[in-house]
């Protein structure tokens, strides 16, 4: 069962409370800074930004790479056992699987993330496309196809995914900055019934 940090929305900005909780939990010097978390219906993706291995200044940028990647592996390995008591922890608050990844560099590796089934309805114009995706090669089934095309509009229209998190940002928190219907009015703070509106006054005897 979900517990009070879970969310309903995807992709959504996580929690202050949620944050915090990671903060506590990841011992100190892992990352360079707070680590990113992503949040959908889920899934908990955690991000953290690993220094970069000292080499020499006339290290070229293939001998970057690969100590970026070394630099990540052994992270992942000597981590292991404490992340995945991180995450089952997390998964108890929140009900919500949590995946890792960390960068080194210009170099980000996601460890084993979700794979979650979605269904979806496609009238014929749409199950063309997938179809001739399959037929030509690029994917092997529908599924495949799909996922394929979900990709490529990640990576072509980054920008403008990006920039509709941002709205939805914006709009979660105008969202939560209005007005409560529920509370108590400014004319009567308890919130008691001689000041609602819909009560008739009654008349003198």
């Amino acid at each position: 069962m979900a517990g009070d940090d879970s969310t309903g929305s995807a992709p959504s900005t996580p929690s202050a409370r949620l944050r915090g909780w990671f903060a506590g939990q990841i011992p100190d010097g892992w990352f360079r800074a707070e680590p990113s978390i992503q949040v959908d219906r889920e899934e908990v993706l955690v991000v953290g930004t690993l220094p970069e291995p000292g080499l020499g200044d006339d290290a070229d940028e293939v001998a970057r790479a690969a100590a970026c990647r070394s630099r990540i592996q052994r992270f992942r390995e000597d981590t292991r056992d404490q992340r995945m008591a991180i995450a089952d922890r997390a998964e108890h608050r929140t009900g919500l699987k949590v995946s890792w990844g960390a960068t080194c560099g210009d170099l980000t590796v996601l460890f084993t993330t979700q794979s979650v089934p979605v269904m979806t309805r496609l009238r014929m114009p749409e199950r063309q496309v997938l179809d001739t995706l399959v037929v030509g090669g690029v994917a092997r089934s529908r599924s495949e196809a799909l996922n394929w095309c979900v990709r490529l509009v990640r990576d072509h229209e980054g920008e403008w995914i990006d920039a509709l998190r941002d709205a939805l940002k914006d709009v979660e928190r105008v969202r939560s900055d209005g007005p409560n219907p529920g509370g108590p009015t400014d004319a009567d703070p308890a919130g008691g019934p001689e000041h609602d509106p819909r009560r008739r006054p009654r008349k003198r005897p």
